[in-house]
């Protein structure tokens, strides 16, 4: 019956041809999600391995971070950033667990999350989450949690004020966009533990610092951050 499953599967992709989020090809059977080419050409750093990263600088002096890393980097024409664009914007929500997925196997393998307690995504604002029909960091958190094993929470961490976006903002202005924005629910549920907040994008990191020390508000936690890609400036 394989070989009808698979005739009716080119016969599907025919009518509906599934194409690539990073580089817009068409997927070939045996290809999910994301083509062969992509998988093997993305340029994946080792920050996971490195303590002093550039990931993990840009919080030196602002917060306390225990660890810090990201996938790749958002470049003009990345694939990386491609498939993240596809992800929030053109709504192909199975790129987000499926890269998180990948990037998950890799933080456990290396050790990354040894002794890290909780999965929490950075919010969005509940209209802006209405408006988009989900949150693509809970996405990617989901597919981190899914291969790590660590408990995914989606109810510790939200935004009690909506902000503006913050593209095109100056570093500042994007500290200023986010301060005092986020709040923490049940703080009993979190003290003590190793939380890793999990973004798409790093670029200045005022979104994370903002969330981290709220976090860190409640006695005992201590946080560590990923994304799936950061900016280089």
């Amino acid at each position: 019956m394989k070989w009808l499953y698979n005739l009716l599967d080119d016969f599907i992709g025919l009518l509906f041809p599934r194409t690539c989020p990073g580089c817009g090809t068409t997927l070939v059977r045996n290809e999910n999600i994301i083509c062969t080419e992509c998988l093997f050409s993305i340029p994946v750093n080792n920050f996971h391995t490195e303590t002093d990263n550039p990931v993990a600088r840009l919080f030196w002096g602002r917060c306390v971070v225990e660890k810090a890393a990201s996938y790749s980097e958002f470049t003009r024409n990345s694939r990386v950033r491609s498939m993240i664009h596809n992800l929030k914007y053109r709504g192909i929500t199975e790129v987000g667990p499926e890269m998180g997925r990948m990037y998950g196997y890799t933080l456990k393998s290396s050790g990354f999350t040894e002794g890290i307690d909780i999965v929490i995504a950075v919010p969005l604002h509940r209209l802006k989450q209405r408006k988009r029909g989900y949150n693509q960091s809970l996405l990617i958190a989901q597919g981190i949690s899914e291969a790590t094993g660590i408990p995914l929470r989606q109810d510790i961490l939200f935004r009690s004020m909506k902000s503006n976006t913050q593209t095109r903002k100056s570093r500042f202005e994007r500290w200023t966009n986010v301060d005092g924005i986020f709040a923490v629910s049940g703080a009993a549920a979190i003290a003590g533990k190793h939380i890793l907040l999990v973004d798409d994008v790093i670029t200045t990191g005022s979104t994370i610092e903002a969330c981290v020390n709220e976090l860190r508000k409640t006695d005992g936690v201590k946080v560590s951050v990923v994304s799936l890609a950061y900016a280089v400036m």
